[in-house]
């Protein structure tokens, strides 16, 4: 049985437990202070209640910044991706959002493609962005 909820600050050891076996991206200190950013929201798909994908994303007044996005590894491949997009997406239709913004490695092609099934065009670089030197691609979907 599959679920996409919003998930509030209980849930943070769960967020950075998934993190840290997926893209390593915040410490633990960090996933807990996200929940008390403003706009912004934490959303997880479930599989028999049990946590396999999150994104987080912040909202400033018609953009949204996609600011994590992942799914377990064990279930890459199979359509959760998909569907949590796919969710993201139509919450931010609901929220008459005019632009979705994102950023992703350069060395991840997996999830270049990923999001341009979704309609994401390459609309700029930071150069070196990462701690491995590698450049940052922004990524952005308006919607009209």
């Amino acid at each position: 049985m599959i679920s996409i909820k919003e998930i509030d600050q209980k849930e943070f050891e769960l967020c950075y437990e998934l993190d840290s076996a997926t893209i390593c991206l915040w410490t633990k200190k960090q996933w807990q202070s996200e929940f008390n950013k403003s706009g912004t929201k934490v959303v997880a798909i479930l599989l028999k209640k049990k946590i396999i994908g999150i994104y987080v994303v912040q909202t400033i007044i018609d953009e949204a910044q996609i600011s994590y996005f992942s799914i377990k590894q064990k279930f890459r491949r199979k359509g959760y991706g998909s569907q949590l997009m796919t969710y993201l997406i139509k919450d931010c239709e609901k929220l008459n959002i005019k632009k979705l913004l994102l950023e992703v490695s350069e060395t991840n092609s997996i999830a270049e493609i990923f999001y341009c099934k979704f309609n994401f065009l390459t609309v700029g670089r930071r150069k070196n962005y990462y701690k491995s030197g590698a450049d940052a691609v922004l990524k952005e979907k308006k919607f009209i």
